[in-house]
């Protein structure tokens, strides 16, 4: 993911809303959100290149989401994929906390990552480039590719538009959530962050909905959990329009 947005315990009926877009180079194969077939508890999309996932929920009330870290200057070559966190969390039956505890001793490993983990003790965030681990109490939040809450326009907008609709719905909807994904205004060149990338491509990135050459927002996801545990899930997958949509118990 390159955008996440998150309501954690603020709205009366819902424990988690999340709106979330992934932007990835059109040429890198994805298959799009549904069951694994060898693990059927998991509902996520996949990366066909490495095997790993950039969100996804279980029945079992896991929750995890990854952003990359953008530092052109820091990649590290042959560093393994960070989307198999994403996947070996949810695969497993460890809590988020110490999930990542265990991550800490080789996180730096990884060219740089966000990682947001939850289960039914709460919400969790750690990034490699703090090695800190942070419980989150309720709240808004916004992540990119900085750390959590780095106010960049498209995090402040996204929350603005997310908080926006909340506000005005007792109980919303997916496609409440995704209006706010399709968002295309660019930021002022004043506003923009510097990240090691040229200007023309700040630009680009600074919408919440990206469309750059070979790259840009792939998949568009609304995640909604009712306070009882029922969850609705719905995915666009922009190259083709087409949108899956799933309701289930995660915590069954």
């Amino acid at each position: 993911m390159c955008l996440i947005l998150i309501a954690y315990r603020c709205h009366p009926g819902y424990e988690l809303v999340v709106a979330a877009n992934r932007d990835e180079f059109h040429q890198r194969p994805t298959a799009p959100l549904g069951f694994w077939d060898e693990a059927p508890r998991i509902l996520a999309g996949r990366d066909l290149q490495e095997g790993g996932t950039w969100m996804g929920i279980t029945r079992a009330g896991h929750f995890a989401a990854i952003t990359n870290y953008r530092d052109p200057g820091q990649v590290k070559s042959g560093a393994p994929s960070r989307g198999r966190l994403v996947r070996d969390f949810l695969q497993g039956s460890q809590s988020a906390n110490d999930y990542l505890e265990q991550l800490r001793s080789i996180a730096d490993d990884y060219n740089g990552f966000n990682l947001l983990l939850g289960d039914q003790t709460g919400l969790y965030y750690h990034s490699n480039q703090t090695g800190e681990i942070r419980a989150l109490p309720p709240g808004w939040y916004g992540l990119s590719n900085h750390l959590l809450d780095t106010p960049w326009p498209k995090l402040r907008r996204g929350l603005s538009l997310l908080r926006g609709r909340l506000d005005q719905r007792p109980d919303p909807t997916p496609d409440d959530l995704l209006e706010v994904l399709t968002d295309r205004r660019v930021a002022p060149d004043a506003e923009l962050p510097e990240t090691g990338v040229p200007l023309e491509w700040e630009r680009w990135l600074s919408s919440i909905f990206i469309d750059a050459p070979g790259y840009g927002t792939r998949a568009s996801t609304a995640l909604l959990v009712r306070n009882d545990g029922d969850a609705h899930v719905v995915e666009i997958t922009w190259a083709d329009a087409s949108r899956r949509e799933f309701q289930l118990d995660w915590r069954s």
